[in-house]
């Protein structure tokens, strides 16, 4: 049985940083994953960075070739295949930013617990124990294709991984999403050329939105022809000669409705990818949905054996994994003040176009929770900068505590929203009045600049 330091599954961004800061510190790491086209996590072969990539691509190919379906196509296939060539060069730096130290070891295999200490891998030529003084669960989550009559049946049905490997473009892109991943590839579709329905079960759009913000990007949608059936239940699909149908309930009048498109997208629901581990053998509990129970250090209910990522459960951000890993980081070698606890507020981004940022509570939130607070907006149209772009979509949106002085919650949609969004939250994070955002000196001319105008209230 081979002996290690530090045994960490799941070859995610965390998972590869924590690695090698471990193996800087001179212990000795094995990681585990369970296939070579899972190197670097979801976010590197899935998600973040293929999608962001298209999102990009999308936006050359609107100003390129619209209402040319035939040049639409032709670009899209060659997106697909720019996309295909990051992918693998993220894959192939993965494997060597681990290969550059030698007291890290690469298992490609599934990983399950025999003792709170032993690892067994099942590799693709057989069985290795492997024994740690640390054991680090970093398994991410796993898809759940909705429960959708005939889904498994057609052939042009696709998850978000095989409708990104395809390199023809889909004419009528039918949706099925319940989260922001629907939202991003509506958006990226649309812009490729693709006619885009979206069905979504929520009662209204953007659901955890303000309605003023959801009302605004559903405006940008429907002015880009995506088609958006809220508080609809899919109920059947089936293949055509021609493509696919799909069935559905609109719940408002229980009325039955057909759509016939040449491709559905059934955007999963994630779960934590714990069922292989064998936890319950060895005493690390897990929460209804699958997750590993922590405490703010990120110990499970062993002290040796630590969880980190989207296998903890609640919101899937690559920046939380990787700040899970510091967290693990600061408990083992630095002063311990780190935790789960300190790292709030905490921003996220929808990759729509333009994209949406935000951080904080929203209006509707202050009101439940009685907050005193004033609200400021600024319609992008009537921003210099805003043309300069040819962007001129879109909103900004601040929340105010009229007691505090201090911004509860900021909505950024708009050009820059992803970088912008980071100022807000360092403004938020150091406690700031707004005053600070109000009278700082951004460059011109810039989106950033904005801030300006829009925390100047009285």
């Amino acid at each position: 049985m081979k002996q290690y330091d530090a045994i960490i599954i799941g070859f995610g961004k965390a998972g590869k940083t924590l690695a090698i800061e471990l193996a800087k510190k001179k212990w000795s790491v094995a990681i585990i994953e369970c296939s070579p086209q899972t190197y670097g996590g979801a976010c590197n072969n899935i998600a973040c960075n293929p999608i962001k990539k298209l999102v990009y691509e999308a936006q050359i190919a609107d100003i390129i070739s619209q209402s040319d379906f035939a040049a639409q196509a032709a670009f899209y296939k060659e997106a697909i295949a720019r996309k295909s060539e990051l992918t693998a060069l993220l894959g192939e730096k993965n494997q060597t930013d681990l290969t550059n130290y030698p007291n890290i070891t690469l298992y490609t295999g599934v990983a399950s617990f025999t003792s709170t200490d032993t690892v067994k891998v099942t590799l693709a030529d057989g069985e290795e124990e492997l024994q740690g003084k640390e054991i680090i669960i970093n398994t991410g989550k796993t898809e759940v294709m909705p429960a959708i009559d005939g889904i498994d049946k057609s052939k042009h049905v696709y998850t978000t991984k095989s409708l990104l490997s395809q390199d023809v473009l889909p004419k009528h892109l039918i949706i099925v999403s319940e989260n922001s991943e629907g939202l991003e590839l509506a958006s990226m579709y649309a812009e490729f050329g693709s006619k885009v329905t979206l069905i979504i079960s929520e009662s209204q759009f953007m659901a955890q939105a303000d309605k003023d913000i959801a009302g605004c990007v559903q405006n940008v949608f429907e002015k880009r022809g995506i088609e958006v059936a809220v508080n609809s239940r899919p109920l059947s699909m089936e293949d055509t000669e021609n493509g696919v149908s799909l069935s559905y309930m609109s719940l408002a009048d229980n009325q039955t409705h057909s759509l016939e498109g040449d491709a559905i997208l059934a955007i999963a629901t994630q779960k934590p990818a714990t069922k292989d581990l064998n936890l319950k053998a060895v005493g690390v509990e897990t929460d209804e949905s699958g997750a590993v129970i922590t405490n703010n250090h990120l110990h499970t209910t062993l002290p040796s054996i630590w969880a980190m990522g989207d296998v903890r459960g609640g919101s899937s951000y690559i920046y939380l994994s990787t700040d899970d890993c510091q967290i693990i980081l600061n408990k083992l070698f630095g002063n311990e003040e780190r935790t789960t606890e300190d790292r709030t507020p905490v921003p996220y981004c929808v990759f729509i176009d333009p994209p949406l940022a935000h951080i904080g509570i929203t209006e509707a939130e202050a009101e439940q929770n009685g907050y005193p607070f004033k609200v400021s907006r600024i319609i992008i149209a009537g921003i210099s900068g805003s043309h300069n772009l040819k962007q001129t979509d879109g909103m900004m949106k601040a929340i105010i505590n009229t007691d505090t002085k201090r911004i509860m919650g900021c909505t950024l949609f708009c050009d820059d929203a992803i970088e912008i969004i980071n100022v807000v939250n360092v403004a938020m994070k150091t406690e700031q009045p707004y005053t600070f955002l109000r009278d700082f000196i951004f460059t011109h001319p810039s989106m950033s600049e904005t801030l300006n105008e829009l925390f100047a209230i009285e």
